[in-house]
């Protein structure tokens, strides 16, 4: 199996390369690609050294599945060439989600969808992906009727230009380009991606409109609140969520503790909850401060946190390349 990476200098990228060989996924070749500028630099992989090529020199190669981790417009124009010549395209970008022909593939929820005849399969946003992994076990069981989410979101979903400004800002050093309007470093800043006409961002409209559609809800009252926070290990979502039917809180947690990829800490008395450095590294989402809402009998509130670069990105990607490598290619 041939498989690309774009992007494979990124933050993403690099994730990538660390999760493929922790699960052992070795493709029998790896064709790592970046920006012009990058091409030609060396990197390591299970224990072998590549060069990195342009992304026309890998479309050349034809390979079997490329992970695309570069941004939207260079996905707008180079994952149909790549699906052209067949080549399985999974993109991390915002490119292609909403598109009604193009899955939106959380393996947990949703993988079952996927056919043969796929050529462009969209990642969700990272902090829509763990969201939508804990709302669709309690959707089945309870039916959601309302969804209120305010995100806390790490530095390192902005790339390396969010990372260097907090940490030059730590620092005490200028900052060059800076990826937030304001300051981080000891802030908070309610604001990700553009603001729209509707007063919300661009990252809060992400994960509504992700969510109906992963979750195959095109009504789901769902709002939400995305904060960027100084943290580097992970997202995290505070969730308020209202049923049609009445939850009981003992069903509730084992819900969520048997979802997959799901693991759930939540012990208040010993100060066991999810944080985003016990998130960080891991590929799992971790929930807890599970409870009742005390004004309304037919809603919850849990906390949740998850690997922005990982289960927010590159591991759900090697996920569904996992699939279609078992189903689709010979």
């Amino acid at each position: 199996m041939k498989l690309a990476i774009v992007g494979v200098t990124g933050m993403v990228g690099t994730a990538i390369l660390k999760v493929l060989e922790e699960r052992n996924f070795i493709p029998d070749e790896l064709i790592p690609v970046a920006s012009n500028t990058s091409s030609g630099k060396k990197i390591v992989f299970n224990s072998k050294e590549y060069t990195v090529k342009t992304i026309n020199e890998a479309l050349k190669e034809k390979p079997d599945i490329a992970i695309f981790s570069a941004g939207k417009s260079v996905s707008l124009e180079y994952a149909p060439l790549f699906a052209k010549i067949k080549t399985k395209v999974i993109d991390n970008s915002s490119a292609w989600r909403m598109y009604d022909d193009i899955k939106l593939i959380v393996p947990e929820v949703n993988i079952s969808i996927l056919n043969e005849n796929d050529y462009i399969i969209a990642n969700p946003n990272c902090s829509t992906i763990p969201l939508t992994q804990i709302l669709w076990p309690l959707h089945l069981k309870y039916k959601l009727k309302r969804v209120v989410v305010s995100t806390y979101q790490s530095v390192t979903g902005s790339g390396f230009k969010g990372y260097n400004q907090l940490m030059s800002e730590r620092a005490g050093k200028k900052v060059e380009n800076p990826a937030y309007p304001h300051t981080i470093d000891l802030n908070c800043i309610p604001h990700g991606g553009d603001f729209l006409e509707n007063g919300y961002t661009e990252e809060e409209m992400k994960l509504i409109n992700e969510t109906r559609k992963i979750l195959n809800i095109n009504d789901l009252k769902i709002t939400c609140t995305v904060v960027r926070v100084p943290v580097l290990g992970g997202h995290s979502e505070s969730v308020n969520v209202e049923f049609f039917k009445k939850p009981e809180i003992s069903s509730v947690k084992k819900i969520i503790s048997a979802s997959m990829g799901v693991i759930v800490l939540d012990n208040p008395s010993k100060n066991e909850y999810p944080t985003p450095l016990i998130a960080q590294n891991k590929n799992e989402t971790f929930a807890g401060r599970i409870r009742l809402d005390e004004s309304n009998d037919k809603a919850i509130n849990f906390w949740l946190s998850a690997d922005n670069l990982r289960k927010g990105a590159a591991t759900n990607a090697i996920q569904i390349a996992e699939y279609i490598s078992d189903n689709f290619i010979n």
